[in-house]
């Protein structure tokens, strides 16, 4: 199969207006059969705009969506081969497990010895008891309820399953769990997952690509390794986590590194080069802290600094460290102790201290 025969959802400049006011605005983006795709992005990116013009509930003010190459733009959502798992679950409070998961069989009039069979299927295949047939929903934990949920809306069985942020009310352990349990859903069923969050770990985790949102736009598509390794823009190495950031400009390019005159910094530092890079122009140089060193007396870098520990935050198997370069807050980590043993240098706070990273630690990226 080639890849245009694979692809399952297209959209072609995409927008919506209110009034004046664009809130979305996606000139093209493919989903392949099977991907487990999330789109992300803070309050106010369009993520729920964009998810709404995919599903059906709001019209596009231009642009068209495609699904398996046929136009599906115009079409409410039961007209289209879709189904969504929303946040709130929208579980039917009165009815059973089983009746929940029945219900879409029950519109589409399957008979009932059918529907039941089905139904037994899908609750086997989300793990969920057969006991738990004339269960009460309100009965159920939220893990549970977050399967009837799945399991009703496979029910239909839709070609792309659509979920809208159904995790955001679960509390931290079940969510890492059902994590997990979403990507086995989705390895199990081999449907087409679009999965909308403002949680980038929930991203990270789970997708096979992710899909970031920024005032309305998609500003990068990648898997989470080239999203993390590569980011587009400033915006997107911010939305990925903590980092630091230097505003420099490029004073020289000497083979694979470039060297960089930053305000905050009393000497120069260095990166690597990127095509089209030019003497003199403005960049953002990201450094995660990760990629940061503590140096001894005796310990060089490619690029060294001198700040100012403010404080020190215990992270589990991790010690993140807070300090100061002049006006700019930096934050370096480093891994806790094993075993009891002290490191060879443990700064405090008031310390001043030398940080170090070579070359290949830090990102150039635009504004």
């Amino acid at each position: 199969m080639n890849d245009v025969d694979d692809i399952i959802l297209s959209i072609s400049g995409l927008t919506k207006r209110y009034g004046s006011k664009v809130v979305a605005d996606v000139p093209t983006l493919d989903l392949r059969s099977g991907e487990f795709v999330t789109i992300v992005g803070p309050s106010g990116s369009g993520k729920s705009t964009l998810l709404g013009m995919l599903t059906g509930t709001i019209e596009p003010t231009s642009g068209e969506v495609r699904i398996r190459g046929k136009a599906v733009t115009g079409l409410p959502p039961e007209r289209r081969p879709t189904a969504m798992v929303f946040q709130s679950l929208a579980l039917f409070p009165h009815m059973t497990v089983g009746k929940n998961i029945e219900f879409p069989l029950e519109v589409q009039r399957v008979a009932k010895p059918e529907r039941k069979r089905r139904t037994l299927e899908l609750m086997r295949q989300l793990r969920l008891p057969e006991e738990f047939y004339g269960k009460g929903i309100s009965q159920c934990s939220g893990g549970e309820r977050q399967r009837v949920a799945i399991a009703r809306a496979l029910a239909y069985d839709p070609e792309i399953l659509f979920f809208d942020e159904p995790l955001s009310a679960i509390d931290y352990r079940l969510r890492k769990t059902l994590e997990v349990e979403l990507m086995d859903i989705h390895q199990e069923t081999g449907k087409t997952f679009v999965y909308v969050t403002h949680s980038l770990e929930e991203a990270m985790i789970m997708s096979d690509r992710i899909a970031i949102m920024r005032s309305g736009k998609i500003v990068q598509v990648g898997d989470a390794q080239t999203i993390y390794s590569a980011p587009a823009n400033k915006f997107v190495a911010d939305f990925l986590g903590e980092i630091n950031v230097f505003d420099c400009r490029i004073s020289g390019i000497n083979g694979k590194t470039v060297q960089l005159d930053c305000p905050d910094a009393s000497c120069s530092l260095r990166a690597p080069a990127l095509p089209g890079l030019q003497e003199g122009q403005p960049l953002c140089l990201v450094v995660r802290p990760e990629n940061m060193s503590i140096l001894g007396d005796a310990d060089h870098c490619d690029n060294v600094i001198e700040v100012t520990v403010e404080h020190e935050l215990m992270l589990g198997s991790r010690i993140q460290y807070h300090a100061r370069l002049g006006t700019r807050k930096i934050i370096v980590e480093r891994l806790s102790e094993v075993g009891g043993l002290v490191p060879a240098f443990a700064p405090k706070e008031g310390d001043r201290v030398r940080l170090g990273w070579n070359s290949d630690g830090g990102i150039l990226v635009a504004e």
